[in-house]
């Protein structure tokens, strides 16, 4: 899955012929599975249509503060669109615009968002040869490195002039290569590794009976997605669940049993830099199995169940290197239950549910959460839904790493 996915971008063209390229670029983004917004100078307008980029990105094209033909029209405000975007691209990046933008004449709607624009920006330069390596083109590049935007590098090749040489416009399948490696290296987990558990476990009673909980596996599943978008490579141990993810940087193991997840969680935590175990895992299992299925024969039936492994437990003895997080779900003396899993299991931090909160615990889409960490540091959160503590928690795990 592209980086770029999910990201609110804001395509800024102005008027040189590479203009025309945008319609490609509009529908690679798109592809990549952003939201598109475009902003065109007047003069763009000449080299390719609003229409076309309009239909393309699936959004009206804004091109002045006002449309002058209707007094009644609404007023395109350029500070919404400046904060609206995670992203702004100006492509083409015209020596005039580029000027513009490095000395603040704002006399267009484009210069008003990208003046207002708090996200980071990126522009593709286009223009001739002699255009390119003109001093004030060059003064021009320098002054928007120095505001913190980032130069698409033009490429070499035939010019509209005729001559052939460096100025032309990036391909848009080169700058979505740039942008999607740019973003990469900037997420702050890139390179980290993660194993995550998620969901119930299901412990056999019989072929068609079993002992479970009603985990959906929804807070483990919103941390692995989290982590994959912020760079990190995840491996996912889930219980049986309806959850799912689409980043293909997640790895699912699908498991049932508390075994089985102990056993996978083995395989790969030696390699992994943070380990979070979500998972509402089985603390007994029926001692044995039947093969057949038990018929309804007495009034009264017992099952004699044994402890399972405790999976956190055998990874906090082995952690060498390792971020370890656990969770906890309590309904009474939480804290001092919460402290003593965090000695117990040699944990970094804890993420405490009392189900005495209401809209924490399983099978909803919101979780309310308190932070406790190994040094017994006490963080109550407010409700939240279940990405939003998901993020909370990495934010710990990001912190961590800086520290």
């Amino acid at each position: 899955m592209s980086v770029l996915n999910g990201k609110k971008i804001l395509l800024g063209v102005s008027g040189g012929i590479a203009a025309y390229k945008t319609a490609s670029l509009v529908r690679l983004f798109i592809k990549a599975g952003a939201e598109i917004q475009v902003i065109m100078t007047p003069a763009s307008k000449d080299f390719v249509t609003p229409l076309t980029l309009s239909t393309l990105s699936k959004n009206p094209v804004h091109s002045s503060f006002f449309n002058q033909e209707d007094e009644n029209e609404k007023w395109n405000n350029h500070v919404e669109l400046g904060l609206w975007a995670d992203l702004m691209i100006i492509a083409p990046a015209t020596a005039n615009t580029m000027s513009k933008m490095a000395n603040g004449t704002c006399d267009n709607l484009l210069i008003a968002a990208y003046l207002s624009a708090k996200c980071p920006v990126y522009f593709a330069p286009a223009m001739d040869l002699d255009m390119y390596k003109h001093p004030s083109t060059l003064a021009s590049f320098s002054l928007l490195k120095q505001f913190g935007n980032t130069i698409i590098p033009a490429e070499s090749g035939e010019l509209a002039s005729g001559l052939s040489g460096e100025g032309r416009m990036a391909e848009p399948e080169n700058i979505i290569a740039f942008l999607e490696a740019d973003l990469e290296s900037k997420l702050p987990l890139k390179g980290k590794k993660f194993l995550i558990t998620a969901g119930p476990t299901y412990e056999a009673i019989d072929p068609v009976r079993f002992i479970g909980n009603h985990s959906s596996g929804k807070m483990g599943f919103d941390i692995a997605s989290e982590a994959a978008n912020l760079g990190a490579s995840v491996v996912l141990v889930a219980g049986p669940t309806n959850c799912k993810v689409t980043n293909t940087s997640v790895k699912v193991i699908s498991v049932t049993s508390a075994q089985e997840m102990y056993d996978a969680c083995h395989e790969y935590f030696s390699n992994v830099d943070v380990a979070i175990a979500a998972a509402a895992v089985a603390d007994y299992r029926p001692k044995t199995v039947a093969l057949q299925k038990i018929k309804k024969a007495s009034e009264d039936f017992t099952i004699e169940l044994e402890k399972t492994k405790d999976i956190l437990l055998s990874l906090g003895e082995i952690k060498e290197k390792q971020f370890l997080i656990g969770f906890a779900l309590e309904t009474e003396n939480e804290i001092e239950n919460a402290k003593l899993k965090i000695q117990k299991k040699n944990l970094d931090l804890i993420v405490l549910n009392s189900l005495q909160d209401k809209g924490a615990g399983f099978g909803g889409g919101t979780n309310k959460v308190t932070f406790i960490d190994k040094a017994f540091t006490v963080e109550p959160m407010e409700l939240k839904t279940k990405e939003a503590v998901a993020t909370d928690i990495l934010n710990k795990v990001i912190k961590h790493f800086h520290e």
